[in-house]
Protein backbone atom coordinates (compact mmCIF):
# COMPACT_ATOMS: atom_id res chain seq x y z
CA UNK A 1 0.00 0.00 0.00
CA UNK A 2 1.09 3.31 -0.77
CA UNK A 3 1.26 6.04 1.90
CA UNK A 4 -0.34 9.07 1.85
CA UNK A 5 1.19 12.46 2.22
CA UNK A 6 -0.25 14.55 5.47
CA UNK A 7 -2.38 17.87 4.22
CA UNK A 8 0.02 19.47 7.08
CA UNK A 9 2.73 20.01 5.07
CA UNK A 10 1.06 22.13 2.31
CA UNK A 11 1.52 25.57 2.76
CA UNK A 12 -0.51 28.35 2.55
CA UNK A 13 0.78 30.45 -0.82
CA UNK A 14 1.34 34.45 0.34
CA UNK A 15 -1.53 35.87 -2.73
CA UNK A 16 0.74 37.32 -5.43
CA UNK A 17 1.44 41.09 -5.52
CA UNK A 18 -0.50 43.27 -7.48
CA UNK A 19 1.61 44.83 -10.47
CA UNK A 20 0.89 48.54 -8.71
CA UNK A 21 2.57 46.60 -5.45
CA UNK A 22 5.39 45.44 -7.73
CA UNK A 23 6.10 48.61 -9.63
CA UNK A 24 5.86 50.42 -6.23
CA UNK A 25 8.26 47.83 -4.79
CA UNK A 26 10.84 48.31 -7.80
CA UNK A 27 11.02 51.74 -7.15
CA UNK A 28 11.37 51.71 -3.32
CA UNK A 29 14.34 49.55 -3.64
CA UNK A 30 15.92 51.47 -6.25
CA UNK A 31 15.49 54.71 -4.62
CA UNK A 32 17.15 52.61 -1.16
CA UNK A 33 19.93 51.27 -3.60
CA UNK A 34 20.66 54.88 -4.35
CA UNK A 35 18.92 55.23 -7.89
CA UNK A 36 16.44 57.27 -9.68
CA UNK A 37 13.94 54.90 -11.82
CA UNK A 38 13.20 56.18 -15.56
CA UNK A 39 9.40 56.14 -16.04
CA UNK A 40 10.28 54.69 -19.83
CA UNK A 41 11.75 51.32 -17.68
CA UNK A 42 8.29 50.50 -16.24
CA UNK A 43 6.25 49.62 -19.08
CA UNK A 44 9.46 47.45 -20.24
CA UNK A 45 10.41 45.86 -17.13
CA UNK A 46 6.48 44.59 -15.95
CA UNK A 47 5.06 44.10 -19.47
CA UNK A 48 2.54 47.09 -19.36
CA UNK A 49 0.84 49.64 -21.62
CA UNK A 50 2.90 53.20 -21.02
CA UNK A 51 -0.55 54.33 -20.17
CA UNK A 52 -0.91 51.53 -17.81
CA UNK A 53 2.64 52.56 -15.97
CA UNK A 54 1.62 56.26 -16.01
CA UNK A 55 -1.80 55.45 -14.24
CA UNK A 56 0.03 53.53 -11.85
CA UNK A 57 2.55 56.05 -11.34
CA UNK A 58 0.12 59.00 -10.98
CA UNK A 59 -1.20 56.65 -7.93
CA UNK A 60 2.11 56.47 -6.27
CA UNK A 61 2.92 60.20 -6.84
CA UNK A 62 -0.88 61.72 -5.39
CA UNK A 63 -0.59 59.09 -2.27
CA UNK A 64 3.14 60.78 -1.40
CA UNK A 65 5.13 57.87 -1.98
CA UNK A 66 6.80 58.98 -4.91
CA UNK A 67 8.84 61.93 -5.92
CA UNK A 68 9.31 62.73 -9.34
CA UNK A 69 12.32 64.93 -10.93
CA UNK A 70 13.14 65.18 -14.40
CA UNK A 71 16.27 64.15 -16.16
CA UNK A 72 18.39 67.45 -17.49
CA UNK A 73 19.32 66.20 -20.19
CA UNK A 74 16.86 63.91 -21.63
CA UNK A 75 13.86 65.78 -19.91
CA UNK A 76 12.55 62.21 -18.91
CA UNK A 77 10.50 61.90 -15.95
CA UNK A 78 12.63 59.95 -13.20
CA UNK A 79 10.85 58.59 -9.66
CA UNK A 80 12.42 58.03 -6.16
CA UNK A 81 11.18 57.75 -2.84
CA UNK A 82 9.56 60.58 -1.12
CA UNK A 83 12.64 62.73 0.70
CA UNK A 84 15.46 60.85 -1.44
CA UNK A 85 15.45 62.80 -4.36
CA UNK A 86 18.62 64.80 -3.66
CA UNK A 87 20.22 62.52 -1.68
CA UNK A 88 20.42 60.51 -4.86
CA UNK A 89 21.46 63.45 -7.34
CA UNK A 90 24.29 63.47 -4.54
CA UNK A 91 25.34 59.59 -5.47
CA UNK A 92 24.34 60.59 -9.04
CA UNK A 93 27.05 63.44 -9.52
CA UNK A 94 29.32 61.36 -7.24
CA UNK A 95 29.67 57.77 -9.75
CA UNK A 96 29.99 60.81 -12.69
CA UNK A 97 32.48 62.21 -11.32
CA UNK A 98 34.24 58.30 -10.91
CA UNK A 99 33.91 57.59 -14.06
CA UNK A 100 35.51 60.49 -15.36
CA UNK A 101 38.18 60.07 -13.21
CA UNK A 102 38.72 56.81 -14.50
CA UNK A 103 38.18 58.06 -17.83
CA UNK A 104 40.45 60.15 -17.60
CA UNK A 105 43.46 58.02 -15.66
CA UNK A 106 42.78 55.50 -18.99
CA UNK A 107 43.26 58.49 -21.69
CA UNK A 108 46.52 59.15 -19.74
CA UNK A 109 48.18 55.97 -19.13
CA UNK A 110 47.98 55.83 -23.53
Amino acid sequence: MSERKSFRKFKKKEPSLTIEQKVENFILRNSKSGFFTKISTIPYKFEISESKAWDIVGELLSDGILESNHDEITGEMKLCETGKTYSIMDLERGRKRQKFRSFMKKKKSK
